[in-house]
């Protein structure tokens, strides 16, 4: 679908779609520094490089969403407003890579030294609220994107769709660490995280984040 095709021709149009978006983007924040924060502390007392890297994700999800927030804010010429997406877009892809850095660190780490964290009920509990959270609020970011003709609201859509994936992979971590006291499987969780970030951020860096959802944008 051509995203711009379907912008708004009434500008009180547009205001009102921009409103659901910012609202959107207040909901984003709030609940990826709620999940952020619990993920972090919860990795941390225990010992989980995954629940800390999911949380170490969230925080990132909020950057994007508070640079959403401003666009929609701000009014602009077309040509300014592509401009910051793509600037913005390496910031997060950025952010994605160290991230991914920092987690295959921790984890060869932890396989190598045979680091078990203790189980967390609370991070299992995370990871569940997540996976359900995550789609319904893609789902309707991508709704009101694609009304504002707008490809970084899209982009921005699918790492709530990032994160639902992530807390699947640190769900399946978690359960088998409690239930079967399989150590490694934490690490390995966070491993397998590593390369589907490490994607995001590199595609966000070559401004390929708006092609992949069908948007025109950033070439």
């Amino acid at each position: 679908m051509n995203v711009k095709s379907a912008v708004p021709q009434r500008h009180t149009d547009f205001a009102i779609l921009a409103r659901r978006g910012k609202r959107l983007e207040y909901v984003t924040i709030g609940w990826n520094s709620l999940e952020g924060l619990g993920a972090l502390s919860t990795g941390i007392v225990s010992g989980s490089i995954s629940l800390v890297g999911f949380g170490v994700d969230s925080f990132i999800e909020v950057t994007s969403a508070v640079a959403l927030l401003w666009r929609l804010s701000v009014m602009a010429n077309e040509e300014s407003r592509e401009k910051n997406e793509r600037s913005t877009l390496k910031i997060v892809g950025a952010c994605f890579l160290a991230l991914s850095v920092y987690v295959v660190f921790v984890a060869v780490s932890n396989l190598l030294q045979k680091h078990s964290p203790m189980h967390s009920i609370t991070g299992i509990v995370i990871a569940c609220a997540a996976l359900v959270a995550m789609p319904l609020l893609s789902r309707s970011k991508k709704q009101i994107g694609r009304q504002l003709g707008s490809w970084a609201m899209v982009a921005d859509a699918r790492q709530a769709d990032f994160c639902a994936y992530l807390s699947a992979i640190l769900l399946i971590g978690l359960i088998l660490n409690a239930t079967l006291g399989w150590w490694w499987a934490d690490p390995v969780a966070a491993l397998v995280m590593t390369p589907i970030i490490a994607r995001e951020g590199i595609d966000a860096l070559q401004g390929k984040s708006c092609c992949r959802t069908g948007c025109e944008g950033a070439k």
